[in-house]
């Protein structure tokens, strides 16, 4: 994100001698991608965050695709998936390509160990739940209706407040951001942006652990868990500063865009990735010319896979759908408004809906976990008798 924060106790300088009460070196680390080019932020540490005292291997994490099956628009009842598990080993995936992976999670007890993602990105949907990400950036109070963005590699754990709790998780193997249009060329989000970085939620209350013992840290790399155990807290930072951080920002932040006629999908853009995009549908005022035809109109996604996760059960243009349920309308197929919802959208003036879409470039691979939750005639209910 290209907005500078600062937590903590940092030097005037950057690599300059910094000491403990003790007299021993505070330690730096920099963290950031794109090899020194990309954004980053340096941390002090009051342990080398290198001092590791055993390794090994916790579990595979090969997600294995449904065998292949005809074309057709697919529909997945998450709600037949939900079960209490850890936020971290059991993810169930649901569609995933080589850019990008979306699985689903209903966490059961905190973690007991702490988290790194070093081989993606991840975007957090919080479905339902509230509670705090903390990591050595500080902490972010979170609820439901936020999106969590986490970088790669950046240490973490959640500690949630309540039940029930289930999240939707997008892994990218590229770096979260930001549209590039919502953007001027000094980074600052632009007026005609639907949200502004008042909007983003940076972490706050550093808390300093000092302590020794054996610390588990679980590493996800080469799609496998590494449990690596550490010799003090992994949350020693005293301070920090810089543009490489996990953030927040909730889908009611964001800012519908309505037009005398129907506005196309992109003006819903929420965050881009390497091959994919996140979009928000968010409760609206319908478009407000008296012969405006609400419904979007029929569409293929030429070089585009479509996935819509309904975070409530209302959706102007779809019926058979449910809280929780997951659709899939893939490239080489039209879609569109199902029978009769384009003549019941006019005259309408408003909609509550309030759905997470992502719009992929390559095609998507169907995960056999998501077999058992499938609506297998879902393709068959754009049939007008």
């Amino acid at each position: 994100m290209p907005i500078y924060h600062q937590l903590g106790q940092i030097p005037p300088k950057r690599h300059q001698v910094f000491r403990q009460p003790s007299g021993a070196l505070y330690v730096e680390e920099l963290m950031g991608n794109l090899g020194f080019h990309g954004p980053s932020s340096l941390l002090y540490h009051l342990h080398a965050p290198t001092a590791v005292r055993a390794v090994r291997h916790v579990a595979d994490l090969h997600w294995q695709k449904a065998p292949e099956q005809p074309l057709r628009h697919r529909h997945f009842r998450t709600r037949l998936l939900d079960r209490p598990g850890s936020a971290i080993m059991d993810r169930i995936p649901v569609l995933f390509n080589h850019q990008v992976t979306i699985s689903l999670v209903c966490p059961g007890e905190d973690l007991t160990v702490f988290y790194r993602n070093s081989q993606g990105d991840e975007i957090v949907y919080v479905s339902e739940g509230e509670g705090v990400l903390e990591s050595a950036f500080g902490k972010i109070p979170f609820r439901s209706g936020d999106y969590l963005v986490i970088p790669r590699g950046v240490l973490h754990t959640y500690r949630f407040a309540d039940q029930p709790r289930k999240l939707l998780i997008i892994e990218s193997g590229g770096y979260v951001r930001t549209p590039k249009r919502y953007r001027n060329e000094f980074g600052q989000l632009l007026e005609i942006a639907p949200y502004c970085e008042r909007d983003i939620r940076r972490p706050v209350d550093l808390e300093t652990h000092d302590e020794k013992g054996e610390f588990p840290v679980w590493v996800k790399k080469n799609n496998q868990l590494t449990e690596l155990t550490l010799s003090h807290h992994p949350f020693d930072v005293v301070g920090w500063d810089g543009y490489y951080y996990p953030w927040a920002i909730s889908i009611h932040a964001f800012e519908p865009r309505v037009g005398r006629f129907h506005l196309p999908p992109p003006v819903h853009q929420m965050f881009e990735g390497d091959g994919f995009v996140v979009c928000s549908f968010c409760p609206r005022p319908y478009d407000f010319d008296p012969q405006a035809v609400p419904a979007p109109y029929n569409h293929s996604n030429v070089m585009s896979d479509e996935v819509l996760y309904y975070a409530n059960a209302e959706f102007m243009s779809r019926s058979g759908i449910e809280y929780g349920s997951i659709t899939l309308h893939p490239d080489g197929l039209a879609h569109g408004p199902q029978p009769g919802r384009t003549e019941q959208s006019i005259g309408k003036k408003e909609t509550q809906e309030l759905a997470v879409m992502i719009d992929t470039f390559h095609p998507l691979h169907v995960a056999a976990a998501a077999l058992p939750a499938e609506d297998v005639n879902y393709y068959l209910s754009w049939r007008s008798e």
